[in-house]
């Protein structure tokens, strides 16, 4: 019998870690395993026809199968070999990773005109590299402040890597009056400037106000009162807009995010991480 529980368990398991490790708000919940170990147990002591039930259906279903065990044979099986749920939810979430991997490079090839060449963000690292990385970052997000060490020390050693700054404001008014100077500043002595005045925005410590934002301008030898005049423009505000919509597009809703090859990575990445991903994207060309 415990052969044919074997043969069903993974479906059962499935199910029931897929429920637990979502609420239900459909946001992700992390739990350490040895507590799923105990809920599972625990709901199985209290439902083993339930789970018997779903066997069952399985079983149903997959006419080929042998005849279904009862719930109380599925719930000793299991609390004798808890570590098969694990087993089972690694596999589930393994096979979530891929289909997300798979729907985001879809995303950046139907999307990959405006991605790596929308002909206004900038473009830093070596412009003739051969793998272009693309960032989307906000002046104020500290992650982003901290990462923006981390991709120059990436760019700098890898040496062969063509960056793409999306300018991605969602932290607030001062963020996106950083945004929009930072894109102003492309304007002014044929954009030279607006490299130095990415780093020195990244490096500010605090939240940006207007006064800080023209206070770095000035210092790195930008016309301030163009620069106003300039960041008003609808022409910036078309792009800030432009690159929302292909957040959106991507399901990019916060900062740091990189786009990698096919790969797009949310969230703070190292150094090395960075490295990783993209050796990755270079084997697979």
């Amino acid at each position: 019998m415990y052969g044919q529980i074997g043969a069903a368990l993974g479906a059962v398991a499935l199910a029931v870690s897929g429920y637990v490790a979502y609420s239900t708000s459909n946001k992700r919940i992390n739990v350490e395993p040895a507590v799923v170990h105990g809920a599972f147990t625990d709901y199985l002591v209290a439902n083993p026809d339930t789970v018997g039930t779903a066997v069952t259906s399985y079983m149903q279903a997959n006419p080929g199968a042998a005849s279904a065990p009862s719930g109380d044979a599925i719930r000793r099986y299991l609390v004798t070999n808890p570590e098969v749920i694990v087993e089972a939810m690694n596999a589930f979430e393994e096979k979530q990773k891929i289909a997300a991997a798979a729907a985001d490079g879809q995303l950046v090839e139907t999307n990959a005109k405006e991605i790596f060449e929308d002909g206004y963000s900038i473009i830093r690292g070596n412009p003739d590299g051969d793998l272009t990385v693309v960032e989307f970052s906000d002046y104020n997000c500290g992650y982003c402040k901290r990462a923006h060490t981390e991709v120059e020390k990436f760019v700098k050693a890898d040496g062969n890597i063509r960056l793409v700054i999306k300018e991605f404001p969602i932290l607030g008014e001062g963020s996106v009056l950083a945004a929009r100077a930072a894109l102003a500043s492309g304007a002014q002595k044929d954009g030279t400037l607006y490299p130095d005045f990415n780093d020195a925005l990244m490096m500010h410590r605090g939240s940006h106000t207007e006064a800080s934002i023209m206070t770095i301008a000035e210092k790195i030898g930008l016309d301030v009162e163009a620069l106003k005049k300039d960041m008003q423009s609808e022409e910036v505000r078309d792009q800030i807009n432009r690159t929302y919509a292909l957040a959106q597009k991507l399901k990019i809703n916060g900062t740091p995010a990189f786009i990698i090859g096919d790969e797009v990575v949310r969230g703070f990445v190292p150094a090395a991480q960075l490295e990783l991903f993209a050796e990755g994207a270079r084997e697979e060309g």
